[in-house]
């Protein structure tokens, strides 16, 4: 084993939690330093229940120098999973993103600039919201990225993405780690940041860093109580209530969703393979499912009555396809998604139903999205 301590931040977090189980099953010391987030966390936290015992836990913030100070004592690999993490959110409350997700990083990498430590190679959460809407075809221009939809198209009920220079309806290809790198959120702009100082840093102190850009991560543990984020989480905690469910849009709108235990698998080889060091990877399962399948999947799951209405409403800033392609991480790091959708759904709805029901937020935050002009 090359390397035996581990820092994960956030590590009491969905994936994190579910990271700190896989690599203390494989022999390493696990720290974690987690805040236990109210948004993400209730008064009884599954996901925290699952490591106490196995890691040795801090609870603090990414905010706090000596919060780090104390985390990072003999660590040798620090992953960076700590962060504030819901798109819509995120566009209006920019103070709380931008100080969570980018100062917090500063700090952390302040600390390995100037002072005395142990690490050896540092892994940042990134995600697919770096990208905007992708990578598109157009029929007539080729290969286009394509800035975000247009207002006064989305209100008439043409959700299509367009050509940025003939403005023909364009398809959407799989996104590689090569395509534009341009976030239509503040959350998609603090993981690009978040990216570029950990890889640039690394490069400047020598210490290997790898960004993996995470698609839609989900599976059992996911947060059903955070209505920011998460739409299986937010759709299921609706169906337990017995409310009814509001596709936006025309319900064809997708995204690559990849399982966590795919994801873990994926960041654990990104520690221990030399090939990891210095690059960046789109981390999915390679395919785009539509919201309508989504929904219409979880209700069947659940024998549910919930009604499903295609609302054509919409939020602003959102992407209407995006999903990944895996040529460079099933080459450099011989990474294979082995949970395909289907048998993703059947492990979440067999982990939901044995859950308390929790309270349903998803109308206060669209309430809050409304009040800022963001939902339409």
């Amino acid at each position: 084993m090359k390397y035996k301590t581990i820092l994960i931040t956030g590590g009491a977090g969905f994936i994190g939690s579910n990271l700190s189980l896989k690599l203390t099953e494989k022999g390493y010391e696990v720290t974690v330093l987690d805040n236990l987030s109210p948004q993400i966390h209730s008064e009884y936290s599954p996901l925290y229940e699952s490591i106490k015992d196995k890691v040795n836990f801090i609870k603090g913030t990414v905010l706090s120098y000596d919060d780090w100070k104390k985390a990072l004592d003999g660590v040798d690999v620090v992953v960076h999973l700590a962060a504030e993490t819901g798109t819509g959110q995120s566009m209006y409350e920019i103070e709380k993103y931008t100080d969570v997700n980018i100062k917090g990083t500063s700090i952390f990498l302040d600390i390995l600039a100037n002072e005395k430590h142990s690490v050896k190679k540092m892994i940042i959460a990134s995600s697919r919201a770096i990208y905007g809407e992708g990578k598109y075809d157009c029929p007539k221009c080729g290969i286009v990225y394509p800035s975000e939809r247009k207002d006064e198209d989305m209100a008439k009920g043409d959700f299509a993405v367009k050509c940025p220079y003939c403005g023909m309806d364009a398809k959407p290809q799989a996104t590689d780690e090569t395509s534009k790198i341009h976030p239509s959120s503040i959350y998609g702009i603090t993981k690009q940041v978040q990216e570029q100082m950990f890889l640039v840093m690394g490069k400047s102190l020598g210490i290997p860093a790898v960004a993996f850009r995470y698609q839609n991560v989900y599976g059992a543990g996911q947060s059903l109580s955070n209505p920011y984020t998460g739409i299986l989480s937010i759709f299921s905690t609706r169906i337990q209530n017995g409310n009814d469910i509001n596709i936006f849009e025309d319900g064809l709108e997708s995204r690559d969703f990849v399982y966590v235990d795919d994801v873990v698998e994926a960041t654990v080889l990104g520690i221990e393979k030399d090939e990891a060091n210095y690059e960046v990877f789109n981390v999915g399962s390679g395919k785009a499912i539509d919201v309508n399948t989504v929904a219409s999947t979880l209700v069947k799951t659940y024998a549910s009555n919930s009604k499903i209405t295609i609302s054509g409403n919409y939020r602003l800033g959102d992407i209407r396809y995006n999903y990944a392609d895996l040529t460079k991480i099933k080459a450099k790091l011989g990474f294979e998604p082995k949970v395909n959708f289907e048998e993703g759904i059947r492990r979440f709805t067999s982990w939901v139903e044995k859950q308390e029901v929790v309270e349903d937020k998803y109308e206060k935050s669209i309430e809050e999205m409304k009040e800022k002009g963001l939902y339409k």
